[in-house]
């Protein structure tokens, strides 16, 4: 089903965003192509143009940008001339889009299979056929009995089930471009398996082209056949992903590639990180974007843009640095000398935390009384000592966020005991919320949410130096020292969050629950929205925190690679209980819980293999409701290993396993010594 011939070519493609009478240039000179068959990959941080570039491509721009030049030729048709009444007849018919929240992508009042219907109808389809093919098409998309989900809303899905809709609505039409934006972004990590599989399979049996934006380089990886890198508005890296993954000819390539956390190798005391943030449109530097944070920057660098050109004796890969241009190709990266990971002595210390039968339930009133209560967390048991990380994995409704968030007194605890420090703070009465604030700070998810955008970062620092009782002439010296901690200048301090990126911004959370000196974090997915060059600057802060300060860490995430960087421990929750837990090394190594393997499966790997996703354990259907859970193993009408593929194992639907090993290696398994094989060993 491949094709040669591109479908679709962007030749120097070139926008404008227009702020009164200032203009500022966006995209620069963009050039790529797709080709029916294969999956083009957009990869880069935020802000280097990607979704601006799909946008333009789809005329689908904000009011106050424009393109400024170029062409974006589509089986021939230049896409940039057309009037708005030819353009609205490819959108949705030949080229589909597929935006990164599904649940703002669908009308909520309508039902999905109203919405399939009416992007049939609009281009011309029969009203009366349309039901039909609209039920073709959730099948084709793998939506379980879909005579029936037909009907429902778009709340009653889940968000793997609600991405699936949005790709139906996609190829409703036989679209042979579809564009895809982050479309796994929000997805736990084997949700997302589900969706780049279908989008393999589609490209597969129907031959589409697919364009798909994103900035996890392990998906491009295990998906693409190409791949664009982009920064600052300009592609700097062009080539096939085999070619451009083995030996990356772009210096921000290759340090995208070496900041990405592994989960197939040694744990790194520190992950590579690239200096610095992206540059602001606006205030782009002279010469090349990239060289305020490159090592090879020369002095062309700091003067001449470089023009993407091929390199000679590599047919079909394309570079824009000067460096790799003159010497045929960027000199070798010099090995770094990395230190080991340190052996950090917290066995023979007391706890800092100590959770024991932990019970989390949610109750509501309704028309007739109040509804019988959810259990999030049921009979959750953990520990943690200072300098200690325990990572807490699981997919999203598992009950992390559930349970960290009573850990702090703000989910009411039903029953089990909480320690903090050797007191029982179950109750959070004052003495007890007081040793909680004391002890235990929480570092949120949403570094853009999670500080007061009408406070100076001096306001926002002197307010948690005056809950510790540090006296007011001594708070602005200690609020330089607590930005100095974590890589921020103190001159700062009287800038609003609104100046300050993601990462930066995170940076300044972490300095506020350091501000009161606790000696437990509780991290809550801090890193998830964060670029991957961000993200890894921000794990070494947390990794170097701990170990110099004897912080215990809490780490709640669904990335299992930042995890396993960062984590002593591990514990993977399902369905409100913990059903694997012990030595992260182990517990990657072999995992004796099928849940925790399929979640090791399911990871992507910044490694390119055509066949990672035939090998990938893909879990069908959802979790089950909390409200209802299933009898036996909670696991079980899910499991690869269970009742569902061996019907003789009926132990699974009738008793609970307990949580159990001969060592520090604990699974809820009926059948523990199975679940290492489900972990493909051929996989990268």
């Amino acid at each position: 089903m491949r094709s040669s011939t591109p479908l679709i070519e962007v030749q120097n493609l070139r926008t404008a965003f227009a702020f009164g009478s200032r203009t500022v240039p966006a995209l620069h000179d963009v050039s790529f192509e797709a080709s029916p068959g294969r999956v083009l990959g957009i990869v880069g941080e935020s802000g280097s143009g990607k979704s601006l570039t799909a946008r333009a491509i789809m005329r689908m721009l904000p009011e106050n940008a424009s393109v400024e030049a170029g062409e974006a030729r589509f089986d021939g048709r230049n896409l940039l001339e057309l009037d708005e009444n030819a353009m609205r007849a490819i959108r949705g018919a030949e080229i589909a889009m597929v935006f990164q929240d599904p649940q703002t992508a669908l009308n909520p009042v309508k039902t999905v299979g109203w919405q399939i219907e009416e992007a049939l109808i609009v281009h011309g389809a029969a009203k009366a056929g349309a039901r039909s093919r609209a039920i073709e098409l959730l099948s084709m998309v793998g939506i379980p009995e879909p005579e029936r989900r037909i009907d429902e809303f778009p709340h009653q899905f889940s968000g793997g089930m609600r991405q699936r809709v949005v790709i139906a609505i996609a190829i409703a039409n036989s679209a042979r471009l579809i564009i895809a934006d982050e479309p796994t972004t929000a997805l736990d990590v084997t949700i997302q398996a589900q969706v780049l599989r279908l989008l393999v399979d589609l490209k597969q049996r129907l031959g589409i082209a697919v364009i798909l934006i994103t900035h996890d380089m392990g998906v491009v990886a295990e998906i693409c056949d190409d791949i664009v890198v982009m920064y600052a508005g300009r592609v700097v890296e062009r080539g096939t992903v085999e070619a451009v993954f083995a030996d990356p000819q772009h210096p921000y390539t290759r340090d995208l590639l070496h900041s990405m956390p592994r989960i197939d190798s040694e744990r790194r005391a520190e992950l590579p990180t690239i200096p610095g943030a992206t540059p602001d449109l606006s205030r782009l530097p002279p010469g090349c974007p990239f060289h305020p944070r490159c090592s090879l920057a020369e002095d062309v660098c700091r003067t001449s843009v470089p023009p993407l050109a091929a390199l000679p004796g590599r047919p079909g890969r394309l570079t824009a640095c000067h460096v790799a241009q003159r010497l045929g190709a960027l000199p070798p990266r010099t090995a770094a000398i990395e230190a080991p990971v340190a052996d950090r002595q917290f066995h023979d210390q007391a706890p800092i935390l100590v959770v024991e039968d932990l019970v989390v339930e949610f109750s509501r009133g309704g028309l007739f009384g109040r509804t019988p209560p959810v259990r999030a967390v049921d009979h959750v048991s953990l520990d943690l000592r200072p300098g200690e990380t325990l990572g807490l994995v699981g997919e999203s409704g598992c009950g992390k966020t559930s349970l960290s968030r009573a850990l702090v007194g703000l989910n009411p605890i039903s029953a089990g005991k909480v320690e903090v420090d050797g007191m029982d703070v179950t109750g959070f009465d004052a003495a007890q919320s007081a040793k909680v604030r004391e002890q235990v700070q929480y570092v949120f998810q949403d570094p853009y949410a999670s500080l007061n955008p009408r406070l100076t970062i001096r306001q926002i620092l002197s307010e948690a130096l005056e809950q510790r009782g540090v006296a007011r002439g001594a708070r602005e010296a200690e609020a330089a020292r607590l930005l100095d901690m974590v890589g921020l200048d103190p001159s700062y301090l009287e800038r609003y969050p609104k100046a300050f990126s993601g990462g930066q911004r995170q940076r300044i959370g972490i300095a506020r629950a350091l501000a009161v000196e606790p000696r437990l974090l509780i991290c809550d997915e801090p890193v998830s929205a964060l670029d991957v060059s961000i993200q890894a600057q921000v794990i070494n802060i947390l990794a170097e925190l701990r170990d110099r300060l004897g912080l215990g860490i809490l780490f709640i995430a669904h990335d299992l690679s930042v995890v396993r960087h960062l984590s002593d421990r591990v514990a993977v929750m399902y369905l409100g209980r913990i059903v694997e837990t012990g030595p992260a090394a182990e517990v990657y190594a072999r995992p004796r819980h099928p849940y925790t393997a399929v979640l090791l499966s399911s990871t992507p790997r910044p490694v390119p293999d055509a066949d990672a996703m035939s090998r990938k354990i893909v879990l069908g259907g959802d979790m089950p409701s909390p409200r209802n859970p299933p009898s036996g193993c909670r696991f079980r009408t899910r499991c690869p290993i269970g009742p569902l593929y061996h019907p003789d194992r009926q132990i699974c639907v009738s008793d609970e396993p307990a949580l159990s090993g001969a060592g520090a290696q604990k699974a809820a398994c009926h059948f523990p010594d199975e679940a290492a094989g489900l972990v493909p060993s051929s996989s990268p």
